[in-house]
């Protein structure tokens, strides 16, 4: 497989003024992106609105996407569903991605057996390189330590998002994983403790406003400069968290029109960010000289 890298950006979809999607400018950002550093992008996750997609848009975006940029491409398949699933994983192979990310199945709230048989039907179906995703907080349902490190060893199965914000559950992951297997954090403000207990990256959402300065921050540690990083992952804390202040991609999307990257609204039921939201954003970026 490609290699991932460190960086991956989970991109925001762009919708133009009738919230159809733009795809003139998906490929614009998607090139600008790599430009400030990402090393690969995840196309149709949670911050891409996923949900509100539908699967020959999604195909679209993979297949533009793809054809824009010379990174990984990691296409976003994951549904409650393990059948729709692996048809949307199929379909992506097809746009010619380089991999999958998978969420828990969110809503029907799986035990740990059976989110380890979804990942594995998921791995032995696709033909793709699998990034298991794990967000309670979207989904209700936590992938277990136990559970991950379990299909770490699975085939097919090569990476991990892991966004739960429990740094106990990720250093047991890293400590028992399979060699090889790769933790990312999908947590921003955790980049850099994810980095020091031994995770491998970010997939991340604050790149798309900070790009160059998260690389620079990962850069900084693994070349031994632990205190440069620390100074960079200290001057990003204030937007990160303005960028999650409320429901993302609200408050990136906002963050990144304000700085003339006009990516459009939000499809229903999200919302446009509220005057308070704006406010603390703006204020962050400018600090920052972002705007």
């Amino acid at each position: 497989m490609k290699e991932w890298g460190r960086l991956i950006t989970a991109m925001a979809t762009p919708f133009d003024e009738k919230l159809e999607v733009n795809y003139d400018a998906a490929a614009s950002f998607a090139k600008k992106l790599v430009a400030e550093g990402t090393s690969a992008l995840v196309i149709g996750g949670t911050t891409g609105e996923a949900p509100t997609l539908t699967s020959e848009e999604k195909c679209q975006l993979f297949r533009t996407v793809k054809e824009a940029v010379s990174v990984p491409v990691i296409a976003g398949i994951g549904t409650n569903s393990t059948r729709a699933t692996i048809e949307m994983g199929k379909k992506a192979s097809e746009c010619g991605v380089d991999g999958a990310l998978v969420v828990v199945p969110y809503y029907n709230k799986p035990p740990q057996q059976s989110l380890y048989e979804h990942f594995k039907q998921v791995a032995e179906e696709v033909d793709l390189p699998i990034m298991l995703y794990n967000v309670p907080g979207r989904t209700s349902c936590n992938l277990e330590a136990d559970t991950a490190v379990a299909l770490s060893k699975v085939s097919g199965i090569v990476a991990l998002k892991e966004a739960s914000g429990n740094l106990d559950q990720t250093t047991r992951i890293i400590r028992d994983a399979q060699k090889g297997f790769s933790v990312y954090t999908g947590d921003d403000p955790l980049t850099l403790p994810t980095l020091a207990i031994g995770g491998y990256g970010v997939v991340s959402v604050a790149s798309m406003v900070v790009g160059p300065r998260m690389k620079q921050m990962i850069d900084a540690f693994f070349a031994g400069n632990v205190t440069e990083a620390t100074r960079i992952h200290l001057e990003l804390a204030e937007i990160i968290k303005a960028l999650f202040a409320i429901t993302n991609p609200i408050p990136v999307k906002a963050a990144l029109n304000m700085m003339g990257i006009p990516l459009g609204g939000l499809r229903p039921p999200l919302t446009e960010a509220p005057e308070e939201v704006l406010k603390t954003l703006k204020a962050s970026l400018s600090k920052l000289g972002l705007l």
